[in-house]
């Protein structure tokens, strides 16, 4: 075979199907630390024969359609769709991922077919001109060699009878793809694809990678004791990534982000075959970091779509601190959902619930969501602001009509509309949920039809019930800006970029109950209450109340408010004839408040205090005569003095200001003291009466 046909197999990793033609890869760092491993040979081998008939029925619709002077080859009767049925899950994406492949080489493999004089060909009907182009496709993928049979493949006769011609003629294949290139001056196949989905592939391939820590089963700093022990370098940024190094993202900080260059080693690691390191599309664990933030403790969630597995499995592992339930819908057999428990129990997720039906056919009063209070909500959409929205449409079983729009670079008018009505739909359907507190809507979209534009008519909708409180706007946990009106603002958007792939993120939550005094409040503000209600000050409400008790402890000498004193200790005995009055003033007193306190430690302002007594008890003592003639009412007036004394010692203001006028009357104290002493024998009968009357002071 000429040189020239050594270049025939396209250079570049497939970024889309996320395959690579190396036998072997390494990882290592500059210090030397290398281990190497296996990466799988997808496709160089060729593919069993039912990939291909798939692969031919998928393409057969995404093909693009030529005008009528363009039209190299005829394809037969497209008017139906074809059933596809595949295996398993992996032949599924295979199918569509040879089927994308074939798409992207359209224009050169019908070149090459029509000059090579293989097309037209009496022996292959036109029934079968996509069988052909996709073989073609995968034919020249493998340098024109022959293809490697599958043990217990099933063999399909139209697969054998294609390869067979096509093998027949390899050597023209060869020669023609040749004079395309010198035709075209095109150093690789590359050049022959769409300018759209070039870029796009360009942007996936410098694009970072996300992996998510899969906490079931490890931690974070186990995964990054793990990553260092294989020479790879944590840094502060995707800016600072040097090959084998990687960064914690700045939003999710159980996700690390990669170099893209990695994928195919991260992939075949042990972290990732345990399912302890999970990659995924960023959007998507923004997504559910978002729902988790609103959850409750023991309150369960509903996931309105399938989606993917991975996203779901997420979900759970936040969930793991909490007894909350996960409940997603649209599970629709009874296989796959065998399947999908298989794989949760394998990544050591046990809180999920699977339901057969789809979201919108879910009531919003099903016994079954009693406790579900967010709604988590990610709808099928054009998924052109992904990192990488082949991939992101097949892991989540996406519409396989919006391959051709992505082959495009762009979605039709009367597509986004279709998109744009489900969606409103659905979060519509999410807003009937009366004990649902919050709803979080995510999509990949990059057009404001899928995202502010549906939120902005689920709310004006009103489709909340009379006694349900209405939904608004609130920041995510991401958001920057404070909870403003704006609600511009409110949404959280990344921008698709070299850096980062795209997301649009918006979270409704029910208006909270406002108080009474709230609503008075808000009135006021708007000045509504005017000459109805008018709310004053709480100090200009409490003056009035204090200057009343001062009028009443100032007007109580008349009617002092009786007290229950606690029981007084028994007089201690004279050892010298004292008078009584003088004996208390060397007397141990208690106060009822603090019993183990004496009299002179005693405050002031408590009411009834021994220390106040003992003034007053020096003033009996040292009375002038005018005193003298009290005590001896006060001695006739046993029972009144009693009941007095009691009411006296609970009236504290009306004791404070006696005693304070007893202590400030000192220099009449002492001439009434000197007179008392000088009338000894007045003092002295006045002394034997009061003794008289000791036990009846003292009785409680």
């Amino acid at each position: 075979m000429p040189d020239s046909e050594s270049n025939l197999e396209s250079s570049d990793v497939d970024v889309i199907n996320g395959t690579s033609v190396l036998s072997e890869t390494k990882i290592s760092d500059e210090k030397g630390s290398v281990e190497k491993r296996a990466v799988p040979q997808i496709g160089k081998d060729g593919y069993p024969d039912s990939i291909y008939i798939n692969a031919a029925k998928i393409f057969q619709g995404l093909r693009t359609e030529k005008s009528s002077g363009k039209i190299l080859l005829r394809y037969g009767d497209t008017s139906g769709s074809p059933t596809v049925a595949f295996k398993d899950e992996q032949s599924r994406r295979v199918s569509y991922e040879l089927a994308f492949k074939t798409l992207k080489y359209q224009d050169l493999l019908e070149e090459v077919l029509v000059e090579s004089k293989v097309y037209p060909s009496y022996s292959i009907p036109d029934e079968l001109t996509s069988l052909l182009v996709v073989m073609l496709c995968d034919l020249q993928d493998r340098k024109f060699q022959n293809r490697k049979i599958f043990a217990e493949e099933e063999i399909v006769a139209e697969v054998q009878e294609v390869g067979n011609y096509l093998y027949s003629y390899e050597t023209k294949l060869a020669a023609a793809l040749a004079r395309c290139r010198i035709k075209h001056d095109a150093l690789s196949i590359e050049y022959f694809v769409p300018e759209t989905i070039l870029k796009q592939e360009q942007r996936t391939s410098a694009l970072p990678i996300c992996f998510w820590i899969n906490t079931f089963k490890i931690s974070l700093e186990d995964v990054i004791k793990d990553l260092e022990m294989k020479g790879f370098t944590k840094v502060e940024s995707v800016s600072d990534f040097d090959h084998y190094t990687y960064a914690v993202d700045q939003h999710c900080r159980d996700v690390l982000v990669f170099p893209s260059s990695l994928k195919e080693e991260l992939l075949n690691l042990d972290l990732s075959a345990d399912c302890k390191l999970l990659l995924q599309d960023k959007s998507r664990s923004l997504a559910v970091h978002s729902a988790r933030a609103l959850l409750s403790e023991g309150a369960d969630i509903i996931m309105a779509h399938l989606g993917s597995h991975l996203t779901i499995a997420h979900m759970s592992v936040l969930t793991n601190d909490s007894s909350s339930s996960i409940f997603v819908c649209g599970v629709k057999s009874s296989a796959k959902e065998e399947e999908l428990m298989n794989s949760f129990s394998h990544m050591g997720c046990t809180n999920i619930s699977l339901l057969h039906e789809d979201f919108t056919e879910l009531r919003p009063t099903d016994p079954r969501l009693e406790k579900a209070t967010v709604i988590l909500l990610i709808p099928q959409c054009s998924e052109l602001g992904a990192g990488n929205p082949m991939e992101l449409i097949l892991s989540e079983h996406g519409d396989a009509d919006l391959l051709q729009d992505l082959f495009q670079g762009f979605v039709s008018e009367d597509k986004l509309r279709i998109l744009a009505e489900r969606q409103l739909n659905e979060l519509l359907h999410a807003l009937k949920f009366n004990k649902v507190q919050a709803i979080v809507y995510c999509t990949c979209s990059v057009y404001p039809e899928e995202n502010e534009l549906v939120v902005k008519k689920a709310l004006e909708s009103g489709v909340e019930r009379d006694k349900a409180r209405r939904y608004r706007l609130i920041p995510s946990i991401f958001s920057t800006c404070s909870d403003s009106e704006s609600s511009t603002e409110m949404f959280f958007k990344i921008e698709p970029s070299e850096i980062s792939s795209g997301c649009f993120l918006a979270v409704l939550e029910r208006e909270k109950k406002a108080s009474a005094k709230d609503i008075l409040a808000s009135a006021a503000a708007k000045a509504l209450l005017d000459g109805i209600v008018e709310e004053k000050p709480k100090e200009e409400v409490k003056k009035p109340k204090v200057k009343q008790r001062r009028r009443k402890a100032a007007a109580g000498n008349s009617k002092p408010k009786a007290a229950k004193l606690p029981p007084r200790p028994a007089a201690a005995k004279a050892k010298a004839p004292v008078p009584k009055a003088a004996h208390k003033i060397q007397e141990t007193h208690v106060c009822p408040i603090c019993p183990k306190s004496p009299a002179s430690k005693v405050q002031k302002n408590h009411a009834g205090s021994p220390k106040e007594k003992t003034v007053q008890e020096r003033k009996a003592a040292s009375d002038t005569p005018q005193e003298t003639v009290q005590g001896k009412k006060t001695a006739s007036d046993t029972a009144q003095e009693t009941v007095q004394g009691k009411k006296a010692a609970s009236d504290t203001a009306q004791e404070t200001v006696q005693g304070k006028k007893a202590a400030s009357d000192t220099p009449q104290k002492t001439g009434q003291g000197r007179k008392a002493a000088s009338d000894t024998a007045q003092e002295t009968g006045q002394g034997k009466k009061a003794a008289s009357n000791t036990q009846q002071k003292n009785v409680p």
